[in-house]
């Protein structure tokens, strides 16, 4: 769905053991608003300033890109292979993919300076900004505008559900505790519908909107409140069958993904990668992948995830260093169960550690991009 691009969030992220050669002192800033210490917001614009020495402001020979890991990670990498051709050829700097399978491993990576380009969903957008520096300045959309999502709720067809007071007592999956659509987001605006999570229904974290989506498929759940864009996608891809759903309650929109910089580029660098964005045209195949959008609109954090921080406001879910931990631990958890369901190791997955608190040392992603270049 194509609207006006909507207000913005907050953000935060994983605490390292060294903090970032960008980082500001104290008496060196003079407002951080909700950013962690190592960043400064001197214009009060909500996202992490440029540092003003050059001798910290980055230009690596080989750029790094990801993209949320909301679905199939490797399926994005190769989607994405002609934009990053693109963007080789465009910055003049080679430009490689870096996997990452959790959203804490996504921030923790821009935050550590591995990670130089990203495209982070709706919630954590918010932690990238505030913990890790993330600085967002596009969204994807078509000719007519922005794109953007609904939160919807989908219940099996052949089930008698048909208003959310019917999901009382039920088994309910919200994707994960830091994600907007698949979990603030129901959390502040169900109860004024008559139904409250963890009152009337057991929450139950699948770990992802595609996994909440195959679920209530197999009946594994009864309902799952879900972005409509993703649950758009699978349906296109064939994954699952519209007819086998039902929707029964959508919100008003939300932004999408954002595409954001790390804030210590060099500002010329950092000024010639949004151009690239915006005059990029996606061809075909490309387009359809991306949902039919073919291009990338401009984007302001503070104004477009005004709705965002909103919800979490609401929720009194603030997008701080203590949620982050917590949401690293519950996703470290959660995919330490898929393998054990899986027949795979039992051990908890190391492509990023919950921390202890400030000063703590997280483990490494498993899959390393190029060491950073100054």
């Amino acid at each position: 769905m194509k609207r006006f691009l909507l207000a913005g969030v907050p953000a935060a992220i994983l605490a390292l053991a060294t903090v970032p050669a960008s980082a500001q002192s104290g008496a060196a800033c003079p407002f951080r608003g909700a950013l962690d210490e190592a960043y400064c917001d001197a214009n009060r614009d909500l996202v992490a300033d440029v540092p003003t020495e050059a001798s910290r402001q980055r230009d690596p020979s080989t750029l790094v890109f990801t993209y949320t890991p909301v679905e199939d990670p490797a399926l994005y990498a190769n989607q994405f292979r002609p934009f990053l051709d693109y963007l080789t050829q465009c910055t003049g700097k080679r430009v490689v993919y870096f996997t990452v399978t959790s959203n804490a491993a996504q921030v923790e990576a821009m935050r550590s300076g591995r990670l130089h380009i990203a495209g982070f969903s709706t919630g954590p957008t918010a932690f990238a900004v505030n913990l890790a520096g993330a600085v967002p300045f596009a969204v994807k959309g078509d000719a007519t505008g922005f794109e953007s999502y609904r939160v919807v709720m989908i219940v099996r067809a052949d089930s008698p559900y048909r208003t959310l007071a019917d999901l009382k007592g039920r088994r309910v999956a919200h994707t994960s505790a830091t994600s907007n659509s698949g979990n603030l987001a129901p959390r502040a605006f169900f109860p004024a519908q008559g139904l409250t999570p963890d009152t009337d229904y057991r929450v139950v974290y699948s770990g992802g909107h595609d996994r909440s989506v195959m679920g209530v498929n197999a009946g594994d759940y009864d309902a799952a409140p879900v972005a409509s864009d993703v649950y758009n996608r699978m349906i296109a891809r064939g994954q699952v069958r519209r007819e086998n759903f039902r929707v029964i309650w959508e919100s008003d929109p939300f932004p999408t993904s954002s595409f954001a910089l790390a804030h210590d580029l060099r500002p010329e660098l950092a000024q010639r990668i949004r151009q690239c964005f915006f005059d990029f045209r996606a061809p075909e195949a490309f387009s359809r992948d991306l949902g039919g959008n073919d291009r990338f609109w401009p984007a302001n954090y503070a104004e477009q995830w005004a709705p965002v921080r909103a919800v979490a406001d609401a929720v009194n879910a603030p997008y701080n260093r203590a949620a982050f931990d917590a949401e690293s631990r519950r996703e470290l958890e959660a995919e330490a169960r898929r393998n054990a369901q899986a027949g795979g190791a039992t051990a908890a997955p190391t492509h990023v550690a919950p921390t202890q608190g400030p000063g703590s040392t997280p483990a490494a992603p498993a899959a390393q991009p190029p060491a950073r270049a100054n």
